[in-house]
């Protein structure tokens, strides 16, 4: 209807209007249009448009339209609109006689048979898949079409890609199209920190856009539980019997033979190629008198009991849980400062604390001897500050710790940024960038764990403080990796501070068990020691006052006698090693930090301590 209706306005349109005074242009003859400056061409005008009135326009009847109508007038349109598009589609034409582009396309396809991407033959080409080679005779019964061809990574990512990175493209690569395991698409990046992970997974997963297939989901968790997760925690435990840990073995061997095709794993030794010596040091210290006195008050209140019990018995509910006692623990080992508000409420836990305090206890002004730990930072920075021109990070899992670092900044005239999660992208890219140029005067830079605990590049500094201890030590090593990574040129210090015998102890010693866990399947390590029971690691409310470091007298260290190292740690051993195989330092003389040693007094009861490699002569 609708293109009949057309076709009916189209013919009524040729008619000329009845109340014109002039007829159309199509009226007039041939010749009279030859005379159109001429006195005769008005004349003449005038007499043929003189009677205009009388012309009679016969009425034409509106005629419906065929199919072979209606499908000529399509065909016109669809030719109309294939011709539009085709002048539209022109590729762009730089107007610059002669200009010829600086760079190519990535990712362009060839039109034609299938080829190689990229070149194969091409010096330092990184090929990730090969195909089989086929007779002359085999040659001409495959579709050019369909043939198989080389999968090259591009040279723009395989011309930056260090050795070890190379061969992880390739290992992934193999891994997620089936390669390795028949059937069997994925596979596991077990690298530490600081080896190029993500730039090798971006490598695979722009090859796989431009040259790759679709893949297929892992499924079974239930299963992989059952079967492995289960035995392999309990043969892990201090206590496990002996047919636990015989199974254990079993079912780790059993593991390990399936994951060894789907997992690459190298540690960040790999970076001593590259980067400069790196000391690591786990710091003991005593908590402060009104600390001490706090948290035994706390953890001996009935809040805290009551807690243990419907802990147990999850029928039971109370307005304090284990979780948030656990935090204010945690806060508490930070500074008093930070319970403050819960002292004055008298809240759960803390209905007696308030009488502890003194008399004139304000949080105004910050006060570092309330706090072993904040008193040994204090020092460690005047001793850096005025001893080098070293910069350093402090991290911390609470921003209101990052408030009483910019007390005592103030305090002592310290200049410092900050970076927590208040701060925008953008603004974080400037921050950074200033601080690592040679230029700044920032001292020392704040940062929050959760905010920018991953991806930033701290490489202006060369020290790094972990104030408070994470429950996942992948969070810790993130943030512990921020210093010493690619285009570091100082000796970099990474110190860990811990409260003597609190509840921070008990963290970093259930993600020592975590790591040793893991060490026995990632790592594939049959001689992991076993310091810790799982009742050793859920006893956290319990304060070990008579120790100089809660976490060596579990070990029962072989090598430490009377409070003195009588025998290193083995040649072989390093950051990576377990905490056994470090140093153990019972007095500052053997620390190989100087700052370090000068703030011993400050309240430093014990530190282990190693290096990440072997010093260069």
């Amino acid at each position: 209807m609708y293109l009949f209706f057309l076709y009916v306005r189209k013919i009524r349109s040729l008619a000329p209007s009845q109340r014109g005074k002039r007829p159309l242009l199509l009226d007039v003859p041939h010749d009279i249009v030859e005379l159109t400056q001429s006195e005769n061409y008005i004349q003449e005008s005038k007499r043929r448009t003189k009677n205009v009135k009388d012309i009679q326009i016969p009425e034409r009847k509106a005629v419906p339209l065929s199919d072979n109508d209606i499908c000529t007038m399509q065909k016109i349109v669809s030719e109309h609109e294939e011709r539009v598009r085709k002048l539209l589609s022109k590729p762009f034409q730089i107007p610059i006689p002669g200009y010829q582009l600086s760079g190519r396309v990535l990712g362009l396809r060839l039109p034609g048979p299938r080829r190689p991407l990229h070149d194969p033959d091409e010096p330092n080409a990184l090929i990730v898949y090969s195909p089989p080679e086929l007779s002359e005779h085999d040659r001409l019964k495959v579709d050019p079409c369909k043939q198989l061809v080389h999968v090259v990574v591009d040279p723009v990512l395989c011309n930056v890609l260090r050795p070890h990175q190379r061969e992880g493209v390739k290992f992934m690569y193999e891994c997620v199209t089936g390669k390795r395991i028949e059937n069997a698409y994925g596979c596991i990046m077990a690298d530490e920190m600081g080896l190029g992970k993500t730039l090798q997974c971006i490598t695979l997963l722009w090859t796989l856009l431009k040259q790759g297939k679709m893949f297929k989901k892992i499924e079974g968790i239930i299963e992989f539980r059952r079967k492995y997760e289960t035995p392999i925690l309990r043969g892990q435990d201090a206590a496990a019997t002996d047919a636990e840990r015989t199974l254990a073995q079993e079912r780790l061997a059993d593991l390990v033979s399936i994951v060894n095709k789907c997992l690459i794993r190298r540690t960040s030794a790999l970076l001593s190629k590259y980067l400069p010596l790196k000391h690591e040091l786990v710091v003991c210290i005593k908590m402060g008198e009104l600390q001490t006195q706090l948290y035994k008050n706390f953890i001996q209140s009935d809040s805290i009991k009551r807690s243990m019990e419907e802990n147990d018995n999850p029928k039971k509910t109370g307005s304090l849980s284990a979780l948030a006692a656990i935090t204010l623990l945690k806060k508490l080992c930070n500074h008093p400062d930070l319970i403050y508000d819960k002292i004055k409420e008298k809240a759960d836990g803390f209905e007696k604390a308030a009488s502890l305090l003194p008399s004139n206890y304000s949080t105004k002004e910050l006060m570092p001897e309330l706090s072993g730990k904040l008193m040994v930072l204090d020092c460690l920075l005047a001793s850096i500050k005025t001893t080098s021109n070293d910069k350093i990070v402090l991290v911390s899992n609470y921003t209101q710790t990052l408030d009483l670092f910019e007390k005592l900044c103030h305090k002592r005239s310290y200049n410092y940024v900050r970076l927590d999660g208040t701060m925008t992208i953008k603004k974080r890219a400037k921050v950074v960038d200033n601080f690592n140029s040679d230029s700044s005067n920032d001292f020392i830079f704040m940062l929050s764990s959760k905010a920018g605990g991953c991806g930033l590049n701290l490489i202006g500094a060369n020290r790094l403080v972990m104030f408070d201890p994470d429950w996942n030590p992948a969070n810790d090593d993130q943030a512990m990796a921020r210093v010493w990574r690619d285009g570091q040129k100082k000796p970099c210090f990474v110190y860990r501070f811990l409260s003597t015998g609190t509840i921070e102890e008990k963290i970093f010693q259930r993600q020592a068990h975590k790591k040793a866990l893991s060490s026995t399947v990632v790592d594939q390590e049959d001689d992991v020691a076993r310091h810790f029971t799982i009742n050793d690691l859920r006893d956290l409310f319990k304060l070990e006052q008579n120790t100089v470091s809660d976490t060596h007298a579990k070990f029962k260290c072989k090598r430490c006698v009377n409070g003195i190292e009588v025998k290193g740690p083995s040649e072989q051993s390093d950051c990576n090693s377990d905490l056994s195989d470090w140093r153990h330092s019972h007095n500052p003389r053997h620390l190989p930090d100087i700052p370090l040693r000068q703030c011993w007094a400050s309240g430093i009861s014990f530190v282990f301590h190693h290096r990440s490699h072997e010093q260069v002569k």
